[in-house]
């Protein structure tokens, strides 16, 4: 594999001509650096030929960190349960992630060969750019996060992916987004009508080994199909 990094993102090849692509966002005051080193311990075979996309979000005043400003997928303005938000500011981010899967099919992978991922703000976003993207994708992966944009999903969801398959994980001592959040997000899309694998995992807000090994163990699933 190959890697290359630019003002908007950490784009990561592999050896042969890609054949799928799979785009992930990271969290509030991270870049796009955060998660390419756990391409390895996903296990993918080269056969997949899969493209890695982890774009950096942009820099902005974020409230809960004082105004100051940091790299942030969208302005959180109360850090309490409800978790209010920008939600102008998120739609927008997954817009732009929308944009990039069109850009990614232009350039000729089938989006039903496109898997989605986000941790933590990043999921949030995915959660909104994957169920109201209006071509098939190849899975969604939200990991230690929660649905910010319910109501806005529900009134959009694309027919395209109704049965778009979604993979959610979350650490049971979360400290940062309580784990009720990541439950709360499997009710709304259970209420929505979409299939959801869930897994909980002894940690924090972080990733561990063992959960890398089983998303890539679901991940080969998905873009093998």
């Amino acid at each position: 594999m190959s890697s290359e990094t630019d003002a908007t993102m950490v784009r990561v090849e592999p050896s042969n001509t890609p054949n799928a692509c799979v785009i992930w966002l990271h969290g509030l005051g991270a870049d796009g650096h955060d998660f390419k080193p756990i391409i390895p311990y996903l296990k993918l075979p080269e056969s997949l030929s899969v493209r890695f996309l982890f774009p950096h979000a942009e820099e902005m005043p974020v409230t809960v960190n004082g105004g100051m400003p940091m790299r942030a997928w969208y302005d959180i303005l109360e850090m309490n349960i409800d978790r209010k938000v920008d939600k102008a500011a998120l739609i927008a981010s997954s817009q732009r992630i929308q944009s990039l899967i069109d850009e990614q099919i232009a350039e000729g992978i089938p989006a039903d060969k496109i898997l989605l991922a986000g941790f933590s703000q990043g999921g949030a976003v995915v959660y909104h750019a994957a169920l109201t993207y209006s071509k098939p994708l190849a899975g969604l992966v939200a990991l230690s996060t929660y649905m910010a944009t319910f109501e806005e999903i529900n009134s959009a969801k694309a027919p395209a992916n109704a049965a778009l398959p979604i993979w959610v994980a979350h650490g049971a001592m979360d400290e940062v987004v309580a784990l009720q959040l990541g439950e709360q997000a499997i009710s709304a899309l259970h209420e929505m009508n979409y299939e959801t694998e869930w897994h909980t995992f002894p940690m924090g807000h972080e990733v561990v080994l063992e959960e890398i090994e089983a998303l890539g163990s679901w991940m080969i699933k998905q873009l093998a199909i």
